[in-house]
């Protein structure tokens, strides 16, 4: 007999990750991306039960439908029993459950909202990705197979009566159950009150959206359609609800005893439903048909998200039968991010707000579903050094679920094969940086991650501030920052709309809302570049003073200490904090340079104020005026050199008292009084006094 073989040493597995439920409530789409599987079963439920709660309860989503595939593909893998596989839908409706012979007996008013029972179950199509899965599912099934585009909209069972007359409309909810909208679908043009019924109580099923013609009115205001769709079709004030704006693609019909998918269509058409935007195919021509519907994709006036095959014949449903998740005779053909090849330029580190320090890649610009892509995050460094990424390579790059950039792979090392180093300073405030462990892969965090990002945040909200670029309020430049779009000022010029696009509920109008406003500064006065860069005792008035004293740029940077004292009202700390502060500032400085215009010289500066009789006078407005507006007088007290108050003082030199309602007087002007009693020499005028005072209005 032989000896023993050799000992078998089996190493642990690695246990999945599991993050705390408030990591995964936090994770945005490239976090999840990126980890989902390393994550537990455990996790993985939590996040599609959010992402379900985002994109049925509150019409918010944050992950893109392929990355929510993949989740569940994921997770029935690793546990095909999970329970939250059977919950793929919106939330039940609040309150009890009616039955549809318990809803018709209330008004469609009265019953708006409350949760109401489908008669059969309105469930979720089962997915796939390739060719290949499609001829599988479809090598089961005899007959041919009507195609027709997956709608990005809100599904929707409409019930007619026996006489025709449209009774109830519903959404999918749970698929056992859907919340009552017949109030509003009743005000949807492609929706027939009343049909033609052959004395059958009639279902149509079917998807309620809005067209991009009619969504392009309302795009600033939101991210996307369905979610305009989803907030119409639940506002429960009809005045305020856009449902007439909607539209409604017809899919599926029961009631009257119909052979096939053709007799269905035809019906719909008859009884007046826009019955279109469909085709039939035989066994063996599926991905033809899916590629016809992928390439008209950008011609068409609605979103859609993959193609749709089913089964034609009825008695071919009837055999075939339901799971309790999809019914087995139709699937759903989904499109896959597109993809491209091109040239990664350079790779630059973005310090989050907890102080991580995420590489990003910085692309030649790509067209990816229909968006210019310039930059992808690169995630940790886990996944930094994965993708061993050489100066001037040429990448892979998909537009995952059509939103996220992804680097998927190099296609071709850069020449020289030069890597790119890890920073070992901070890129936002050059402090030491670390190398940290964490459950989804090591990262690269600055050593003082609050100072340094508390700093950060303030600086580009004061560049934003000084230059006006409006739409850049704390929360946007928060997301940007946090999607490696920011780390300095000057990145607000290499924005694109593109890569704002994709940040949480920012949609194509408003992120070319916002790269049109910082094109709109490339030019910039030398004073508000000067108090910009947020350097001490550099604000409004010593950037003036500098400007008009020194001139240019260059003179102020090269200004000495004892230079700057020369200037009057410039002492000892304020010399050596902007000498200082331009020396530090060098850098933005020089980046800022590369991307704006500088105006300098006379043209540079605010209009002196103007001498006049006035100089030295200041006045303050009560009451509404006749003759102007109170801005307008304002103004004509600046022409002629006087000051306008804020407020009553001893200092004040007039109150002008404009029309009073009831002769009652304001608080100013009885402070003015109480003043002038006490021998202030303060004057009290009334309209006319004060246009005689000024020689009336002059050049508007």
């Amino acid at each position: 007999m032989s000896g023993p073989g050799p000992a078998i040493i089996r190493q642990p597995m690695t246990a999945p990750t599991d993050p705390d439920r408030d990591t995964l409530e936090a994770m945005d789409a490239a976090a999840v991306q990126a980890a989902y599987t390393k994550l537990s079963a455990a996790s993985l439920e939590a996040l599609i039960r959010r992402a379900n709660r985002e994109y049925w309860d509150e019409d918010a989503a944050t992950l893109p439908d392929t990355l929510y595939d993949l989740l569940v593909e994921r997770l029935r893998r690793l546990d095909p029993a999970a329970a939250v596989l059977e919950e793929l839908g919106a939330s039940r409706a609040a309150g009890p459950t009616l039955s549809t012979e318990e809803a018709l007996l209330l008004p469609p008013a009265q019953r708006f909202g409350a949760a109401v029972r489908h008669q059969r179950p309105m469930l979720s199509l089962d997915k796939c990705y390739s060719e290949t899965d499609l001829n599988a599912w479809a090598a089961k099934i005899t007959g041919e197979f009507v195609v027709m585009p997956k709608m990005d909209g809100v599904a929707c069972s409409l019930r007619y009566d026996r006489s025709g007359a449209l009774v109830m409309a519903a959404t999918r909810g749970s698929g056992s159950e859907g919340e009552d909208i017949t109030v509003n679908v009743l005000a949807i043009p492609d929706v027939p009150s009343k049909i033609a019924s052959g004395g059958h109580e009639v279902e149509v099923r079917g998807e309620l959206y809005m067209r991009l013609s009619e969504f392009a009115r309302f795009k600033g205001d939101y991210s996307n359609p369905r979610n305009l769709t989803a907030g119409s079709i639940k506002q429960k004030d009809p005045a305020k609800s856009r449902a007439n704006h909607l539209s409604f693609f017809p899919y599926d019909v029961s009631g009257p005893e119909l052979a096939d998918e053709r007799a269905k269509f035809a019906f719909l058409a008859a009884v007046g439903f826009r019955a279109g935007g469909f085709e039939f195919v035989k066994n063996g021509e599926l991905q033809a048909g899916f590629e016809r519907f992928a390439r008209a994709r950008p011609t068409l006036d609605y979103e859609i998200d993959g193609v749709v095959f089913r089964a034609s014949l009825a008695s071919e449903h009837a055999r075939l039968g339901l799971t309790g998740h999809h019914p087995r005779f139709a699937i759903a053909y989904k499109f896959q991010g597109d993809s491209g090849h091109t040239d990664l330029l350079d790779v630059i580190w973005s310090v989050s707000r907890t102080g991580t320090i995420t590489p990003v890649a910085l692309l030649d610009p790509i067209e990816l579903s229909g968006a210019m892509i310039g930059r992808s995050s690169l995630h940790n460094l886990n996944r930094f050094e994965e993708l061993k990424l050489t100066r001037g390579c040429r990448v892979e790059v998909t537009r995952r679920g059509g939103v996220i950039p992804q680097v998927e792979q190099v296609i071709e090392a850069g020449p020289g094969g030069h890597p790119f180093p890890l920073p070992t300073q901070c890129p936002a405030c050059g402090g030491p940086t670390a190398r940290v462990k964490r459950r989804d892969g090591e990262l690269l965090m600055c050593a003082t991650p609050k100072s340094c990002v508390q700093a950060r945040m303030r600086e580009l909200e004061h560049f934003a501030k000084v230059v006006d670029i409006q739409g850049f309020g704390p929360k946007v430049i928060e997301l940007a920052v946090d999607a490696g779009l920011l780390a300095s000022p000057a990145d607000f010029f290499k924005l694109r709309a593109g890569d704002l696009a994709g940040l949480e509920r920012m949609g194509d109008k408003s992120a070319q809302n916002l790269v049109d406003q910082v094109e709109a500064h490339r030019e910039l006065a030398l004073p508000v570049f000067l108090q910009s860069l947020g350097i001490e005792h550099l604000g409004k008035s010593n950037g003036t003073l500098l400007a008009r004293e020194l001139g240019t740029l260059e003179r102020i940077r090269a200004a000495s200490r004892d230079d700057l004292i020369g200037l009057k009202g410039v002492k000892d700390a304020i010399a050596d904090a902007i000498v200082d502060g331009l020396r530090e500032r060098a850098p933005l400085i020089d980046a800022l340079l590369a991307e704006v215009r500088l105006v300098e010289g006379a043209a540079a500066l605010p209009p002196a104020p103007r001498s006049g009789e006035l100089a030295g006078k200041s006045f303050l407005f009560t009451g509404g005026l006749v003759a102007c507006s109170r801005e307008r007088a304002q103004e004509r007290v600046r022409e002629l050199g006087g000051e306008t108050a804020s407020g009553v003082s001893k200092s004040l030199n007039y109150l002008v008292v404009g029309g009073e309602e009831g002769g009652k007087k304001s608080s100013k002007q009885k402070k003015a009084e109480s003043l002038i009693a006490a021998g202030a020499p303060l004057v009290v005028l009334d309209e006319a006094g004060f246009l005689a005072l000024v020689g009336g209005l002059g050049e508007a």
